[in-house]
């Protein structure tokens, strides 16, 4: 886990892949009371993250600093940023960390699909070949990071969660926990640390009574429960998870994904994922829910 020393500015340079949702971030950060600043020159730098060499010692100067650096930045280069951040660190008693906001390509390009923005290094190109260009070039950024999010499967709120839990000033760096539930038909969430099938359990989806409701609903749970394999299985799972849970703490884990997966991710799934969180709360760990394929298709 990152330490935020009290005797050091704390600087968070945010960065990462065009429309994985960087702005996000630092609109979260500024919200956790950092000063946020996008965009900066590279040549501009250490005077944002130091404030100036005067005043460094100064007693008003507390406030931490979040810089969004990314392919848009003029004169960015990955070597020169990487060098000048070692340069600023080294000068200074200053903790720089660098936050890598990253997401599926395909879920990139759906985005820039819907907003018909232009990709910053496609040019005349085609948008997939402007995401493949950055990924390549940003890819040592990304080996450097202090902290990688993957925003495929989860939402500003949860975002916002995530950087509540490592950044926030009275934050205890507890471990949170997401719960998720997902269709195998639509791939693994690619931010999941743990997946768990739930296939094997019968399936509602071929009970005509049943098909049009999800996992949230009690006839569905109730048919789930009543598959003499669930309660071995639930109880197995808990089993697992509950000594895991310190170990990752200690591990330094700000953040653990859990997903549950099924057919359609809208039966099975949904239930298991449903329980699971309430299990966590029962054991005094509050767990963030999120159902990926809920409102797709039918299973």
């Amino acid at each position: 886990m990152m330490s935020k020393p009290q005797d050091k500015v704390q600087a968070v340079i945010v960065t990462g892949m065009s429309g994985a949702g960087k702005s996000s971030a630092l609109k979260a950060l500024e919200d956790l009371n950092f000063e946020a600043v996008d965009n900066v020159p590279l040549s501009l730098l250490e005077a944002i993250i130091t404030g100036g060499h005067s005043q460094l010692s100064a007693p008003g100067f507390e406030r931490p600093v979040a810089v969004g650096v990314d392919i848009r930045t003029r004169d960015f280069g990955v070597d020169e940023f990487l060098n000048r951040l070692d340069q600023i660190t080294n000068s200074f008693d200053i903790q720089a960390q660098i936050l890598f906001i990253d997401c599926d390509d395909e879920v990139l390009l759906r985005r820039y699909e819907e907003t018909r923005h232009r990709h910053p290094m496609a040019m005349d190109r085609p948008v997939a070949d402007g995401i493949q260009r950055e990924r390549k070039l940003v890819s040592p950024l990304r080996q450097r990071a202090d902290l990688v999010i993957d925003t495929t499967g989860i939402g500003p709120g949860e975002l916002k969660t995530i950087l509540q839990a490592q950044f926030a000033e009275d934050a205890k760096h507890e471990l949170t926990v997401f719960v998720t539930s997902f269709s195998y038909r639509h791939g693994l969430p690619r931010e999941a640390d743990l997946v768990f099938d739930a296939r094997f359990l019968r399936n509602p989806h071929y009970e005509s009574e049943l098909r049009e409701l999800s996992g949230r609903d009690e006839a569905v749970g109730a048919y789930v429960k009543a598959d003499e394999a669930y309660d071995p299985f639930f109880d197995n799972l808990t089993q697992m998870l509950k000594p895991l849970m310190p170990r990752f703490e200690a591990e330094g884990k700000s953040y653990l994904t859990i997903a549950v997966g099924c057919t359609g991710g809208r039966h099975r799934s949904v239930f298991v994922a449903e329980q699971l969180a309430k299990w966590f709360d029962k054991a005094g760990l509050q767990a963030q829910l999120n159902h990926r394929d809920l409102m797709r298709d039918l299973e």
